[in-house]
């Protein structure tokens, strides 16, 4: 079964491929499914378990392939559905799982049906399917409440026959009617459809996003927040209970699978609420934001840690771990600056950044991450060492944000910069000689290069290889159990199992490392003592 104890999903280290950024296979500077294609051995020797792929459907690319005009089908741009399949097949022959992103909360609005409830109007079973209002005021042009949209701005667009529809992110974005069976309908046979080719998981795009109050009450907020739910006991538009119902329908459909099929959830809600979630009969995992976003800090470090697996626990989930994705600072930059959270919604640009600082504590993070119980995410170019390109020129941004914010906020394009694979120039064999990938990527990112990292012993890649690797054949790390072991001040020490030993020093001094254990894998060299030195993890083997 899906949900047994020892189920794949429940230990995974996944890579999230950023489909447009990850190697482009014909030149045309945009990344493709043959470039997945071309690095699948590198992704199965890296010692992963699954990629996860970013939108790769047809789309006008509004927000990054997030505005889906069709859900059974590729974007030109990326290959063909046939291409598609052979993906599968040879990730499959090497080991890898397949998880899409399924988009649910809304389409595209060059969507079929979005077009097709534009031109049949007010009161039509077309329009149904999305959520469509009259306006408020004498001549209905003021918005129907007072939402504000993820991207900045109003959530309401108006037609030209004077109704407003809804889209809780960009324009091109409306949100769908999930109170509507028939969307209910489209996105199950949408499952069915890739599960039948061979897809393993999806991964839920805004899953807390879902379904919206019928009666669209004003909020009273001043601006949007993805987290704005503090007080929020019965938000109108996020984390709503009749979310379960729909996640309970998905769920039979993944366990009907000879092979069961899995979910992750992208999911922001309420302290406590994640778990509701990942009830047996719901999805198998979510992102875990607030370790993303925790500061490095021992002390709030070990409060997420315990505050995930302990709630979890209480419906038989595993936690999941992860310190960068395509929609925040990459955590090179953020481990860099004084404060080492995240600081803004979407960005935290303006912050200076000592990126030798942050690399060295973006190598002990690692180790901590994929030292604790459960799953791990891995975003592509992290174990290259690659960190936030935040002086990208103004006319090469395309991240939505950008322009919703009327130019004061740059948006997410810092770190979806093309991968650098080879060379000293780019594009650095993210696509061939002579062709220029879609955002520029900076001229010394040569010395981060995979080939780069290759060829140095002491490199990020080796890091991640070496703990991957061990993360699969060291029998304590499958252990579902964490203990932590008394440790000087800004400092963790637990152990897993009978005797692996994961140390962490965020202080400002060397520590003196427990008797009687053999190290086997260090962020950096220790103390000629046989210290840890600061911002350093290790782990170690109890004799």
């Amino acid at each position: 079964m899906s949900n047994s104890r020892d189920a794949w999903w429940r230990s995974a280290v996944i890579y999230q491929v950023y489909i447009r950024s990850f190697a482009d296979g014909n030149g045309d500077g945009i990344g493709d499914i043959a470039g997945i294609r071309s690095r699948l051995p590198y992704l199965a020797d890296l010692g992963v378990d699954a990629i996860w792929i970013n939108p790769w459907y047809p789309s006008p690319l509004a927000d990054g392939g997030y505005d889906v005009a069709d859900y059974r089908d590729i974007h030109p741009a990326y290959g063909t559905l046939d291409e598609a399949r052979q993906l599968i097949t040879e990730a499959h022959e090497l080991g890898l799982r397949v998880i899409l992103d399924i988009v649910p909360n809304h389409t595209s609005d060059q969507h079929a049906w979005f077009q097709q409830a534009l031109a049949a109007g007010p009161g039509s079973p077309e329009r149904n399917r999305y959520i469509f209002r009259d306006g408020r005021g004498e001549d209905g042009s003021l918005p129907p409440n007072d939402w504000h949209a993820a991207f900045g701005g109003p959530t309401w667009t108006r037609t030209d026959d004077g109704q407003w529809y809804l889209h809780l992110f960009a324009p091109e974005q409306p949100d769908l009617n999930w109170d509507n069976p028939q969307v209910r309908a489209e996105f199950e046979a949408i499952l069915r459809f890739w599960f039948d080719l061979g897809v393993d998981g999806f991964r839920i795009d805004v899953a807390h996003g879902m379904v919206k109050d019928p009666a669209l009450p004003d909020l009273g907020l001043s601006e949007f927040s993805v987290l704005a739910l503090e007080g929020q006991e019965d938000h109108p538009h996020w984390d709503r209970e009749d979310i379960h119902t729909i996640f309970r329908s998905w769920r039979a459909i993944a366990d009907s699978y000879p092979d069961p099929r899995v979910f992750v959830a992208e999911a922001h809600v309420r302290p406590g609420r994640l778990a509701d979630y990942l009830r047996d009969d719901e999805l198998h995992t979510a992102f875990n934001f607030d370790f993303l976003k925790c500061p490095l800090e021992t002390d709030r470090l070990r409060e997420v840690i315990d505050r995930s697996i302990t709630d979890l626990a209480a419906v038989g989930a595993p936690a999941t771990w992860v310190l960068s994705n395509h929609d925040e600072t990459r955590h090179v930059t953020r481990y860099g600056r004084a404060y080492t959270g995240v600081t803004a919604p979407m960005r935290d640009e303006g912050h200076p950044s000592d990126r030798a600082l942050g690399t060295r504590r973006a190598r002990a993070a690692t180790l901590l991450m994929l030292a604790l119980p459960g799953g791990a995410y891995i975003y592509q170019g992290e174990e290259l060492g690659l960190y936030e390109v935040d002086d990208l020129p103004e006319e090469a941004l395309q991240d939505p944000t950008w322009e919703r914010s009327g130019h004061t906020v740059r948006g997410r394009d810092g770190c979806r910069v093309p991968l650098p694979w080879t060379g000293d120039t780019p594009p650095f064999g993210f696509g061939p000689q002579g062709s220029t990938p879609w955002l520029p990527q900076p001229e010394d990112w040569k010395s981060h290069t995979a080939e780069a990292n290759q060829a140095d012993p002491t490199s990020m890649l080796h890091l991640y290889r070496t703990a991957l690797h061990l993360r699969r054949t060291l029998p304590d790390l499958t252990s579902k159990e964490l203990c932590w072991i008394d440790s000087p001040n800004g400092t963790l020490l637990f152990q897993r199992g009978t005797g692996l030993l994961c140390a962490l020093n965020l202080s400002d001094q060397p520590i003196p490392l427990p008797h009687a254990c053999r190290p086997l894998l260090a962020s950096e060299p220790l103390g000629n003592d046989g210290t840890l030195p600061p911002d350093t993890a290790v782990w170690l083997h109890r004799a």
